[in-house]
């Protein structure tokens, strides 16, 4: 309720919280307009997939995860992609962190190739995994149809992920207080571990989050290289691909709620590491 308080003599009126303000008609009108959109692009096609999943019962995912090709698809896929999640929080932190702290030649141009496998139909991006990693491999490292190639790709498309969202963080913080604390005695590493890290770690796991399921999801760039040999470097998007082929779309179905749950799972863990991180500091 809105309260008068005399300033310089005259009364003035307080002004309402904004959490007790209703929606004006604009932002009523974009809620609803976003609400639309977004179900169009993500809630309708969610439960579609999860709708023809359950037609076929619970036989569908029993099928689906007692096959031995499919497990061991799944497998592959979701450790890979832990696997290069974790390399990119580490790499990619100290990439941002030379980006926005160091000065050196070709600085700007290292800036703009980071965002190449954002920009590369992953199509290509799988070509030029095999151009140079490939038979014949123009600098002798031949990783096709194993599952380095796997390794490879996955980290070849997610390379920007924790770079893009660690780089705009540091670029806000404050040095005095990496000053302050180098002026008391701090050593680098106690300065970074103590000062920094705790105000990147958000933007650590939100990078991480995006990556994992970036990797779970790639196919393009692992089309090629990979092989597609079953049991041994064929990945979940690739098997997927192969039950639509053969008329399987409930398996299919099937296969993409699970990739789904698996990818909400791992949000949500990161989520939870990332916050209890932050809170020790």
């Amino acid at each position: 309720m809105a309260s008068a308080v005399a300033v310089g003599g005259r009364p003035t009126r307080k002004r309402r919280s904004a959490s007790s303000s209703s929606l004006t008609r604009g932002s009523a009108f974009g809620l609803g307009v976003s609400m639309i959109w977004f179900s169009l692009l993500v809630l309708i096609p969610l439960s579609a997939i999860i709708v023809k999943a359950a037609g076929g019962g619970l036989s569908t995912f029993t099928d689906v995860l007692t096959n031995d090709n499919t497990r061991a698809a799944l497998t592959l896929t979701v450790v890979s992609s832990l696997i290069i999640t974790a390399i990119n929080m580490v790499m990619g932190t100290i990439i941002a962190w030379v980006l926005v702290r160091d000065r050196f030649p070709g600085k700007a141009l290292l800036d703009l190739i980071i965002d190449i496998p954002f920009a590369m139909p992953t199509i290509v991006a799988g070509l030029v995994l095999l151009s140079l990693y490939g038979p014949e491999s123009p600098i002798g490292v031949e990783v096709s149809s194993t599952r380095w190639a796997v390794l490879l790709a996955i980290a070849f498309v997610t390379l920007p992920f924790v770079v893009r969202t660690v780089q705009p963080v540091l670029e806000e913080l404050d040095t005095d207080v990496e000053d302050a604390a180098a002026s008391l005695g701090a050593t680098r590493f106690t300065t970074f571990r103590r000062v920094v890290l705790p105000s990147l770690v958000p933007a650590i796991f939100a990078g991480a989050a995006l990556s994992f399921a970036r990797g779970i999801s790639e196919y393009g760039a692992l089309v090629l290289i990979s092989g597609n040999l079953p049991r041994k470097t064929e990945v979940v998007s690739v098997r997927l691909f192969s039950f639509l082929e053969g008329g399987n779309t409930e398996a299919a179905a099937a296969v993409a709620t699970i990739m789904l749950l698996v990818a909400l799972l791992a949000i949500v863990a990161l989520d939870v590491i990332q916050r209890r991180v932050a809170r020790r500091g």
